[in-house]
């Protein structure tokens, strides 16, 4: 898994629809209409956003933030999550797994990673759904900065379409392998643990 992190923080990303961007950007957190009894899904890479957004065209994503969130918080979220998919690494039989998947806060979904073109890649790339509990945590506690983004998304976008690949690549966040600890690794079902 990668992401762009510092010692105290992390960045994911989010799409939404200008109604949950702009006053999440005027309050400096989700507030109406977003609703925190959701599950909220944050995603760490920005490539794999991009897929997922469509380049911030598809309706209801067409607005892309950056939210910089606590690292502690973020490490929090992974030791309380289970894989959203049955991983028998993880889990003894499927019981065992639907009694995490019901009783955890947090969910794990793996999927390809992105390059450039949105093309699938050979590492992982994580998405992390909060649920009600851990998206209200979010919420109240976790962000300290909203960024919108999509600007730059549009920008990589274009010099993709023009061939120049190069320049794309260096819009990117500096985004690395995130280290975690082997036992909380192996929990979550991630195959790389250190940095």
């Amino acid at each position: 898994m990668k992401a762009l992190y510092t010692d105290e923080t992390v960045t994911i990303y989010q799409a939404y629809p200008d109604r949950i961007a702009d006053p999440a950007l005027d309050a400096g957190t989700f507030v109406s209409p977003f609703l925190p009894v959701r599950m909220t899904w944050i995603k760490p890479s920005f490539l794999w956003m991009m897929y997922r957004s469509g380049w911030a065209t598809k309706k209801d994503q067409e607005r892309v933030l950056a939210v910089k969130i606590r690292r502690d918080d973020f490490v929090w979220a992974l030791s309380q999550a289970c894989p959203s998919s049955f991983d028998r690494r993880v889990f003894k039989d499927h019981q065992e797994w639907r009694s995490a998947l019901a009783s955890r806060p947090v969910r794990i979904q793996w999927d390809p990673d992105r390059d450039l073109h949105l093309r699938p890649t050979d590492s992982r790339a994580v998405q992390v759904g909060l649920a009600a509990e851990a998206s209200q945590l979010y919420v109240r506690n976790w962000i300290r900065k909203i960024r919108d983004v999509t600007p730059l998304a549009r920008e990589v976008r274009s010099l993709v379409r023009e061939g120049d690949l190069l320049a794309a690549r260096t819009r990117l966040p500096a985004e690395r392998i995130f280290p975690l600890d082997p036992h909380l690794a192996s929990r979550i079902g991630s195959t790389v643990a250190g940095p």
